[in-house]
């Protein structure tokens, strides 16, 4: 990949006319955007300009930068002469449920398919054999898969099972089944839980091409390690969903905690 050279150009200093908009147009895009995740709006156009100022109260200047902040979100998208439309809805996956992503969009079977890169036995890298608990250059299966969902590219899955598991699973339809449910419909074996992180990162070239996105596109990156119930692990995953087509949603209790003070007071008492 080329670097970017950098720019000997001085900064421009910003248009206060639009700083003084910027915060009211994030809010109404704040809001355009749960109502489109909602489908409020579906395949209809979105209101014109004229009447979402009023809706809100507002200028058709700052309507304007929220549509335009939307659309540099790739969630909405202006059709000369027809109006503003909705692009695509994203594809919301819950956190509360461990599932794949055929089991999460069942309405329909044939809504999410595959297309397999990679399929074959390789030795366990050092992090693989740790997260998997196993000896570093161990075998372990590798899989990794475009997934699409109703056509359009949503991630790119990068797995890597323990052999015991991951073999038996080359001749079963990876193109149009997820692996939990090869792993419990075809093996018997029970999954219990999965240990996740989640960060925001960039699609590389490769990646990108992939997924049908621009380069450097934001991502959301997810790994997962999934648990069978008695408590082993038998699958590591790299995730990495276009962030224009998918979101996570889930539900967080809080647990009560005893306040502390924190160190400021401490700091100004001992001074």
């Amino acid at each position: 990949m080329t670097a970017t050279p950098f720019s000997t150009a001085r900064p421009r200093p910003p248009d206060p006319g639009q700083s003084r908009r910027s915060a009211p147009a994030r809010r109404i895009r704040d809001v355009l955007r749960a109502r489109i995740r909602s489908g409020v709006y579906g395949d209809r156009p979105l209101p014109a300009e004229a009447q979402l100022a009023a809706d809100f109260t507002t200028s058709r200047n700052i309507v304007r930068d929220a549509l335009a902040l939307l659309r540099d979100e790739g969630l909405i998208d202006r059709v000369p002469g027809a109006g503003t439309f909705v692009v695509a809805e994203k594809a919301v996956q819950g956190l509360d449920r461990l599932r794949g992503l055929a089991e999460t969009f069942e309405t329909r079977s044939d809504r999410v398919v595959n297309r397999v890169l990679l399929a074959e036995v390789v030795p366990a890298t050092p992090l693989v054999a740790e997260r998997l608990e196993l000896e570093s250059g161990d075998p372990v299966v590798a899989l990794e898969r475009v997934r699409y969902l109703d056509g359009t590219p949503l991630s790119l899955d990068a797995s890597y099972l323990s052999a015991d598991v991951g073999i038996p699973l080359l001749d079963k339809d990876l193109d149009g089944c997820d692996v939990f449910g090869l792993l419990e419909a075809e093996l018997g074996l029970p999954l219990g839980s999965a240990a996740v992180a989640i960060e925001a990162v960039a699609a590389d070239p490769t990646v990108a091409g992939l997924l049908q996105v621009r380069a450097g596109s934001p991502l959301l990156f997810l790994e997962r390690l999934t648990y069978t119930d008695s408590g082993r692990p038998v699958d590591l995953e790299y995730i990495r969903y276009r962030g224009d087509r998918f979101s996570l949603s889930g539900r967080l209790d809080r647990i009560p905690v005893t306040p502390r003070r924190t160190g400021n007071r401490d700091h100004n008492e001992r001074g």
